[in-house]
This record gives structure tokens, C-alpha cells and sequence, in this order.
């Protein structure tokens, strides 16, 4: 089975409030001289992870908002490329795939059975 990915540029269309998606991110892993040479330290990254995008993130420590961001399932928020920041930022995002033979992307209940012997029978 083979899907196509659709990369959209966080700076020019932002996904649906509660969007499950994947996310192209950039930054710089944290580096302190002492660290070893051959190690991830201090280097720039840009990676695929999966996240959701939220219209409105109330930070309940310090009851700040943000508006516009990604956050992943360890509570990081990242922001858009284009928006100030010197954190990881979000340069693309796609959509997530369609599960193997469906037409959707989640499945629940009574549905999950059959829609998982019809694609072990493939």
C-alpha cells in the first residue's frame, strides 16, 4: 500500500482546530561544550513528528495564550515558521495518512475488527 503526502508551508495555511497531523520541525538539539563530539549535541535538526494543531492553547501554569500552535503528546508547543521564536518552529505540515485500506483516518468501536482482518487477508 502506498499513500502520497501533501507538504503545506506552516507560513501560508494553517491545518483545522484539533487537527491530528505531521509536522516537519526544526531546531537545535541543547549542546554544552563538554559534550561528546560524535553526539547529537549543539547539531540543528529537522525532523517528521506527529502532532496536533491548536487555534487557542490556554497554558494552564501560567494562564497564557497562544494562538496558532502545534503541540505534540509530551506537552511541547512549537510555533510557525514566520513567527518569532527561538524554540523549534514548524516549517510544513501534511496531513495524516488514510489507515491501511480505508478511506479514513480513525476508526472506532465495532469498525476496528473487520477493518483489520480485511487488510491481514491482503
Amino acid at each position: 500500500m502506498k499513500t502520497t503526502v501533501e507538504w503545506i508551508r506552516a507560513d501560508e495555511r494553517l491545518p483545522y482546530d484539533g487537527a491530528g497531523i505531521v509536522a516537519a520541525v526544526t531546531g537545535r538539539y541543547p549542546g554544552e561544550p563538554e559534550d561528546d563530539p560524535d553526539s547529537l549535541s549543539g547539531q540543528e535538526f529537522w525532523l517528521v513528528l506527529p502532532m496536533y494543531f491548536r487555534r487557542i492553547h490556554p497554558v494552564e501554569e501560567t494562564g497564557e495564550i497562544i494562538e496558532n500552535c502545534f503541540y505534540d503528546s509530551d506537552g511541547v508547543v512549537r510555533l510557525p515558521i514566520g513567527r518569532p521564536t527561538d524554540d523549534e518552529i514548524v516549517t510544513h505540515w501534511a496531513e495524516m495518512p488514510n489507515l491501511p485500506g480505508a478511506d479514513v483516518q480513525r476508526l472506532y468501536g465495532d469498525d476496528v475488527r473487520p477493518a483489520l482482518r480485511a487488510v491481514s487477508d491482503q
